[in-house]
């Protein structure tokens, strides 16, 4: 990364604040310092979108409009083969628009119920994006996709979202169950974080 970039301000859009504290911990070393939206009273942006990029757009360019900063949006969800894709881009909000983690997690398991180990095959997406003001025409795009498999039942405690209920093959255990440097090593946020940082080097 340039020097132009280092100690860098950006803001983050979004409130969630276990995507704060993963991309802060992913930036950090870059020496950029992630802001979240709320800082500056950002309004929520209206997701209307069909696709994880154009959601992620339309909260950067929001992000970036309100706060006078260059701005990372983040985009992600949860594809669940079963379900021909769903939750999808639909994943923060699947149990209704005022759910939480918990209800969202509850529905998946009711609406997989009865489907066998081999048939849970999911994924997580996260479509990472990076303006440099709000009108900035070239946003670098930037994705990731971690495979794994829905569990039958939430373990660990560590994470957020999904994150209890999918397993990570590798390690054989629910992804809430890894340290955080395990989980940012194979994320789906962490692999398109580390295309934003090589993009931006």
């Amino acid at each position: 990364m340039t020097a132009s970039h280092r100690g860098e301000k950006v803001v983050l859009a979004s409130n969630n604040a276990g995507k704060v504290r993963e991309i802060n911990q992913l930036l950090a070393q870059q020496e950029i310092q992630v802001i979240p939206q709320s800082q500056f009273d950002t309004p929520e942006a209206e997701e209307t979108g069909l696709t994880f990029v154009e959601n992620a757009i339309l909260k950067a360019r929001n992000a970036a409009r309100h706060s006078g900063l260059p701005a990372i949006a983040d985009d992600s969800g949860i594809e669940v083969d079963a379900l021909n894709g769903a939750p999808g881009i639909y994943s923060a909000r699947f149990a209704g628009p005022a759910c939480d983690d918990q209800a969202n997690n509850e529905k998946l398991l009711a609406d997989l119920q009865g489907v066998a180990d081999e048939d849970r095959t999911a994924r997580f997406q996260c479509v990472l994006v990076y303006l440099r003001h709000a009108d900035d025409p070239t946003p670098i795009i930037c994705q990731g996709t971690w495979e794994g498999r829905i569990l039958h039942a939430a373990q660990g405690e560590n994470g957020f979202g999904y994150d209890p209920l999918f397993l990570v093959p590798q390690f054989g255990c629910s992804s809430a169950e890894l340290t955080s440097d395990q989980k940012n090593s194979l994320s789906h946020r962490g692999q398109a974080l580390r295309q934003l940082v090589a993009a931006l080097a």
